[in-house]
């Protein structure tokens, strides 16, 4: 994220980078203020940019640890914020990294909090990537594409309520806190951002006995979103055992895909697998 528009001496955003950095201080206050960072905290900062956000947070804590894939920004980013012992640079790709090399061999609870101005074109899989860490991470602030934020905290009925809703909310809390305009970026993007912020469940209610069974009826169900779920998973099951499956859930077989909530999608998992047994 970026305090202000880059000038003559410092890079320029990269399209295949998908580089949009935040100008607007009022908006980095907002931010700053929504983490509410304390002294003890371990943040973790994807994609800082040109450290507008690291600057507001990097007196806050104990330690920061920024990931940064563009070379062009490390020498800008370290002559910034390499006194402070608290910064911790890596030149990398955030898809790759290894998040679990932060958290300490010994640590026995959720230690790290992820921030960051995700690129749009990346953003999916690296929450998914994140999702394989969830065990460290305390919590996460994102800046992201607005659909894909009302798609992640969409409710059952929602018109954007979906695969990434369902995947992600098995996993985590949700909450869009806040929308922010193209004009606070620079360059401006074409689409508006918000701000959501994830929390990872500490306890899962109805657990998936079989995640990657889960995983595909979801996948499978809103392939074909406007089909009733009796057709729409006919590719994976048979007829039979679909309607079984419903039945005992007291669901009915007319039902969409976007009308059962992440719980229902589980129990219905479930069911089918044992069916299938």
């Amino acid at each position: 994220m970026n305090k202000s528009s880059p000038g003559s001496h410092t890079p320029r955003a990269r399209k295949r980078f998908g580089q949009n950095f935040l100008k607007d201080e009022s908006i980095v206050e907002r931010i700053a203020q929504a983490i509410a960072p304390n002294a003890g905290d371990h943040l973790v900062e994807i994609g800082p940019g040109y450290g507008a956000l690291t600057k507001a947070l990097i007196d806050r804590v104990d330690r920061i640890d920024v990931i940064e894939l563009d070379r062009d920004l490390a020498p800008y980013l370290l002559a910034a914020f390499s006194t402070k012992p608290q910064f911790h640079f890596h030149q990398g790709d955030a898809l790759k990294f290894t998040y679990e090399s932060l958290a300490p061999s010994a640590a026995s609870e959720r230690c790290l909090r992820i921030v960051g101005n995700l690129p749009y074109n990346i953003s999916t899989p690296l929450l998914f990537r994140l999702l394989d860490a969830r065990n460290i991470i305390l919590d996460m602030h994102f800046m992201l594409q607005l659909e894909v934020v009302k798609r992640l905290t969409a409710a059952p009925g929602d018109k954007l309520y979906g695969r990434l809703g369902v995947m992600i909310q098995y996993f985590c809390q949700t909450a869009l806190l806040f929308e922010v305009p193209p004009e606070s970026f620079d360059p401006a993007p074409k689409v508006q951002s918000a701000i959501v912020k994830l929390t990872p469940r500490t306890h899962i209610d109805i657990v998936a006995q079989d995640f990657k069974h889960f995983e595909s009826l979801v996948r499978q169900a809103f392939s074909m979103r406007r089909k009733t779920l009796r057709n729409t998973l006919k590719p994976l099951f048979a007829v039979s055992s679909i309607e079984k499956a419903l039945d005992t859930l007291e669901l009915s077989a007319s039902l969409r895909p976007e009308n059962l909530s992440v719980s229902q999608y589980v129990n219905l998992s479930n069911t089918l697998l044992q069916l299938d047994s």
